[in-house]
């Protein structure tokens, strides 16, 4: 009998935080790191919790080389091979302790990730990542894995209910992924570019790209659930079992990571934000003396045709492929986004981000921005 929930559910669109009190002088007062202790694997961790999505347009060595001078991490896309793996590590061993290896449920992706986590131990996390973590057979994987490597701190996801979060945590995973297409493309004024092949569009300087907008499952499925709510809901039933979760999915802009965390969020996990750099995966292209870099979702077309040899008769796409402009290196826009939630906590008075989810009261609004003089450069 079908069933509808009347409550209302909110993105990060729908919110902004309310400013409270505040004794800080300065953002430079502001400490992003945190500590964990994870329940199953009962490692630690020390770092700002921010993640590069496990994207072979994101989730790169060239990022991960950046990301962790600043103590962020990075979970690496499963498609480099073990040799790859080894030549990484011993050119940057630094680094390992800010990386993941990522898997699929298949048995050739289990077979990778116990080649590279055996050739390199100091590799400690895993990530594994599916479409639909409600699946029978994804618990089940998520247990042999954990049999399998006891000691290894396991990401799994994703998901978007407090139940599913608790089945996964009881099955062995210590952090889980919080998002079912989340993310969308927002146009602020004009139309977007469309290429020869329907499902590549080009991104102007006139629009902004969402993190998650190369996902279209809220489209071919009319499945999803509000970002902001579900990281809510699954922080909750996470913590209550001193499991973690990572917000994946829907941050257009600095504000939104700080309104992830403000939520509960452990970890958030960005894509868009991070595509379009020089350390970003994905061809460089140039039109029109313009320089673009190509962006797809890992359920796109292109990356089924990549990895897979195409779209298996019995599924659809459910992503897309964009060209987002090149936007050179990802310090920048790293040290943005680390200032922008520096700010936040200021403005809300928390001198940790530990703090900020105490210090956090959302207000419903109808418009997030003025948007007269949003395409001033």
């Amino acid at each position: 009998m079908p069933h509808i929930d009347n409550d209302v559910k909110l993105d990060f669109k729908d919110v902004l935080l309310r400013p409270k009190r505040s004794t800080l002088k300065s953002r430079s007062e502001v400490d992003l790191t945190r500590s964990f202790s994870f329940r199953n694997s009962k490692q630690m961790y020390n770092g700002i919790p921010i993640i590069a999505a496990n994207m072979d347009t994101v989730g790169t060595f060239e990022m991960a080389k950046v990301l962790c001078k600043f103590s962020l991490f990075t979970a690496i896309h499963k498609h480099y091979s073990t040799h790859q793996w080894q030549e990484f590590a011993s050119q940057n061993p630094d680094c390992l302790e800010y990386l993941a290896a990522s898997s699929g449920t298949g048995s050739a992706d289990f077979e990778q990730l116990e080649q590279i986590l055996e050739a390199i131990p100091q590799v400690k996390y895993i990530c594994l990542d599916v479409a639909n973590g409600y699946s029978e057979h994804f618990v089940e994987f998520v247990k042999d894995v954990r049999k399998r490597f006891p000691q290894h701190t396991i990401m799994a996801g994703n998901v978007v209910t407090g139940e599913m979060v608790e089945e996964l945590i009881l099955s062995g995973a210590d952090i889980i992924k919080v998002g079912i297409g989340p993310g969308k493309l927002v146009q602020w004024f004009l139309g977007v570019t469309v290429l020869s092949n329907p499902v590549v569009a080009t991104i102007t300087e006139h629009f902004t790209l969402f993190p998650g907008s190369v996902c279209t499952t809220r489209k071919k499925t009319g499945v999803g659930y509000p970002q902001l709510s579900a990281v809510m809901e699954c922080a909750d039933a996470a913590h209550g079992l001193r499991g973690h979760i990572i917000s994946d999915g829907g941050c257009s802009c600095p504000g939104d990571v700080a309104k992830a965390f403000g939520a509960g969020a452990d970890f958030v996990m960005l894509g868009g934000m991070l595509a379009g750099h020089s350390e970003s995966g994905g061809e460089l292209i140039e039109r029109d003396g313009k320089k673009y870099k190509l962006f797809y979702g890992m359920s796109s077309e292109m990356a089924m045709k990549k990895y897979s040899g195409g779209v298996a008769e019995y599924r659809a796409s459910e992503g897309k492929i964009v060209e987002v402009p090149f936007k050179g290196d990802v310090e920048h826009t790293i040290r943005d986004i680390l200032g922008g939630i520096r700010s936040t906590c200021t403005y809300v008075g928390a001198a940790k981000l530990k703090e900020l989810s105490r210090r956090t009261t959302f207000i419903r609004v109808t418009q997030q921005v003025n948007p007269i003089f949003s395409d001033s450069r």
